[in-house]
């Protein structure tokens, strides 16, 4: 008499290593179970049915002929055929009965599974597991089928027949054809696992690295809510939140950046009256209004996520980025981490090889989304509302659609660009557009209907966080960089970066920190308002301003905590992408003019002659018209360094005149919680007015260090207003007057035993420049991004001649 084999393994006996017999989603479930749920979190339990069993059914039934039969002829290009072999193979194995000793199995371990949770009519998430499955070189993640909230034994045994037969979808076919995988020896294993109620809550997908640049030192979580295939296929816009690592293993608890998603549908049990198991729904205007998650919850994530992720990293004896997939029950209030894999593209591009796209054309922008990637690319824009139009897509188009799904996944590896209506960074589109390298715009809202088909467009992923199409074939630049043999010269190379958005990128080039930080550029994009406005809105005598007011704080407790968070998020970004490295933020440095265009703002500034030499840096931070707005920027400073941990943050003053002026910010300053030398604060100061220069002995006995403005400094050197065309051409920092002001300030700083840098233009523009301030021995020069690499190597070759090596 043959022994039953028996082909039931319970989470809590399996581990990594069995990926042959369960597959990569049920063998990390199983570690998971096993390994970190002593470390608090919380896994559902459930088992697998082995890949023993899905061959078991396949020889039973005599279909491997069959199978063959439909696919050895395949040809993978054509869409058509792909479509009619791939249902052949689907329908083979669906038609082929459970044999009985398999079945008594399956409903004996639920039978099991609905005792552990003391419910008759346990809810399960039935769930595909292939044998070669999340690798860490390729992702079959999305290949095979989910199916949620199946009730009942029939209902179990119908979805693992449709969960087998979906080892044969035409995406799956097709990406086992570009990786090089044999059909016929891969097999599935399914998992069932109790359902998480996230349809009463939320859910969404994690990574332990920014999937945009690969910058490993946060935790990435985003979310919406209902059920999680809304978020993994991309039909909804989720929010998104950034957790810094460093920082929160050494204690501190803050969400580093957040960002609200639209949120317009969220999946639901279905109500029992169709015959599909879950439906969508359209949200309130509350729940869009307000993230799906706590800060709470966020930091619980965050914590799973580094544990995991140093389980991982410890059993491969490397570092293992993962990818991971999270739910809320809305019955106990509990987060659960539902599958966990290996993060399998940015993670496997490192290398000392930097790649730089830069638009080089000009247009306005028809639509805008997240940008995914950071490439360029021109095409046709191809407009496919039905998976019936994937015919018809050429080699070379812009792939243009709602959203995408696993079967559009072979005209996607054709495409130049994707560009989606619906989805955040961690849907569908956004992983496989990642893992071909084609750039991708998603969740633009309106691209089907602002595009016009067949006409050629520009996508930008080159510019931040916002993804851009342009009309039209814009030129643009490929720079390639070998970082390899690029030496660190002794003079520090910083720096110059206002939007966070392009922190996590830039911070992969070579440098030794921040010189300038403006906090203009985050003013005028995140928060919009002025910030009196927002203190005093009854005295903006405006009704669409006030509306616009109130909408930009609705979701705040109060005004000044939207302008804090908002402010300190953005500066906390950059702090966090070169962190432990020094990052130099000037407190605001806008004109009255600049002020009077943020919203509200022309109710609080003066109408000045000449605001370049007005109202403007130190002047306004103790004037009382100005004063509350200074307290809340140093509320959002004393937040970044104290509460969210990043006291890289050195903090400066921009155009202080005289030595009373200093005394006076700083004292007030101190007042706010900001005092020079408390928690190892550093303040500097702009060097850019001439009496800096001057009476720079003075200024050192207040402040730790000087950056020198070349441009404002060259302004008032030579009196040239830097705002006038007429007399544009007599500004230049290159005159010797301007260079003997920057020599005097670097020996008057070193003299005093003060950090002495350049931050202003000059260097990044004049090659001759650099080699000045090399030559009289400045401690730091901070440069725009773009000109880094050229400039650190014209550095290299100056100290070279200086014998400075």
């Amino acid at each position: 008499m043959s022994k039953t084999i028996n082909y039931i393994r319970w989470f809590n006996e399996l581990t990594i290593d069995d990926i042959p017999l369960v597959g990569g989603k049920n063998a990390s479930l199983g570690e998971m179970y096993q390994e970190l749920t002593p470390q608090g979190i919380l896994i559902p339990n459930g088992f697998a049915i082995t890949a023993e069993a899905y061959r078991y059914v396949l020889e039973q039934n005599d279909s491997w002929t069959a199978l063959h039969q439909a696919l050895d002829a395949l040809n993978p290009d054509d869409v058509n055929d792909l479509a009619k072999r791939a249902r052949q193979a689907r329908e083979i194995i669906y038609a082929a009965p459970l044999p009985d000793d398999l079945v008594q199995q399956i409903l004996t371990a639920y039978a099991q599974l609905q005792q552990q949770y003391g419910e008759e009519d346990t809810s399960v998430a039935v769930r595909s597991s292939a044998t070669a499955e999340d690798l860490p070189t390729a992702s079959f993640a999305g290949q095979q089928d989910t199916y949620l909230n199946i009730r009942g034994e029939q209902a179990l045994l119908e979805a693992c027949k449709r969960c087998f037969a979906s080892l044969f979808t035409d995406r799956a076919i097709h990406y086992r054809i570009d990786q090089g995988f044999d059909h016929f020896k891969l097999a599935l294993s399914i998992g069932i696992m109790k359902m998480i109620r996230s349809d009463l809550d939320a859910s969404g997908v994690m990574f332990s690295l920014d999937t945009e640049s690969g910058f490993s030192d946060v935790v990435f979580i985003t979310g919406a809510y209902g059920l999680g295939e809304n978020v993994v296929q991309g039909a909804v816009d989720p929010d998104e939140f950034y957790v810094h690592k460093p920082t929160f293993r050494a204690g501190y608890r803050a969400v580093l950046k957040r960002t609200l998603g639209a949120k317009k549908i969220k999946m639901v049990y279905s109500d029992g009256n169709t015959r599909e198991p879950t439906r969508n729904i359209v949200t309130s205007e509350a729940e869009r209004q307000r993230f799906c998650l706590s800060d709470t919850d966020v930091l619980t994530l965050a914590d799973y996520a580094l544990k995991i992720e140093q389980h991982y990293s410890r059993k491969a004896g490397h570092d293992k980025p993962m990818d991971m997939e999270w739910a809320k029950d809305g019955l106990d209030g509990k987060l659960y981490i539902v599958q966990a894999r290996p993060e399998t593209v940015v993670s496997q591009l490192r290398g000392m090889i930097l790649e730089q796209y830069v638009l080089k054309g000009h247009a306005p922008a028809i639509v805008t989304g997240h940008a995914v990637g950071s490439k360029i690319a021109t095409g046709n824009a191809r407009i496919i509302h039905h998976v019936n139009q994937l015919g018809s897509f050429k080699a070379g188009d812009v792939l243009v659609a709602d959203m995408t799904t696993p079967d559009w996944e072979p005209i996607m590896k054709i495409a130049s660009a994707i560009i989606t209506n619906r989805g955040g960074r961690t849907c569908h589109a956004a992983i496989i557009s990642r893992e071909l390298g084609v750039p991708a715009v998603i969740g633009c809202d309106n691209a089907t209907t602002a595009l016009s088909n067949n006409s050629p467009v520009t996508v930008s992923c080159a510019e931040g966080d916002n993804g851009k199409v342009y009309a039209g074939i814009l030129d643009f630049d490929i720079k390639t960089t070998d970082l390899s043999g690029l030496k660190h010269p002794k003079t520090k190379i910083m720096l110059n970066i206002g939007n966070p958005e392009l922190a996590f990128k830039t911070s992969f080039l070579p440098n030794d920190g921040v010189g300038l930080a403006r906090m203009e550029f985050i003013i005028t994009e995140y928060i919009k308002a002025h910030p009196m406005a927002l203190l005093h809105p009854e005295r903006v005598q405006d009704a669409d301003e006030l509306e616009q007011l109130q909408l930009l704080t609705q979701n705040y407790a109060n005004a000044s905590e939207f302008f804090i968070q908002r402010l300190s998020e953005g500066v906390a970004t950059i702090a966090a992408a070169f962190y432990p490295k020094p990052v130099v933020v000037r407190m605001s440095d806008f004109k009255t003019n600049e002020y009077a265009t943020l919203l509200g703002g022309r109710w609080f500034e003066f109408n000045e002659e000449n605001p370049m030499i007005g109202f403007r840096g130190a002047s306004r931070y103790s004037h009382p018209a100005y004063a509350e707005g200074f307290a809340l920027e140093c509320a959002a400073m004393k937040r970044v360094r104290e509460e969210m941990g990043l006291s890289n943050v050195i903090l400066m003053v921009p155009f202080c005149r005289r030595i009373q002026e200093a005394e006076r910010v700083l004292a007030y300053m101190a007042e706010l919680g900001l005092k020079r030398g408390e928690n190892g604060l550093e303040i500097y100061v702009m060097c850019e007015i001439p009496n800096n220069v001057i009476q720079i002995d003075g200024f050192s006995e207040h402040f730790d260090g000087f950056s020198i403005g070349s441009n404002d400094l060259t302004q008032l050197t030579l009196g040239v207003d830097r705002d006038s065309a007429i007399v544009a051409e007599d500004f230049d920092e290159r005159d010797a007057g301007v260079k003997e002001m920057i020599r005097l300030a670097v020996t008057g700083a070193h003299r005093n035993h003060r950090h002495c840098g350049l931050c202003g233009q000059a260097p990044s523009d004049y090659p001759e420049m650099a080699e000045f301030l090399v030559e009289i021995g400045i401690d730091s020069m901070s440069l725009n991004p773009d000109t880094v690499l050229q400039t650190t190597q014209l550095v290299l070759d100056t100290e070279q001649r200086l014998g400075r090596e």
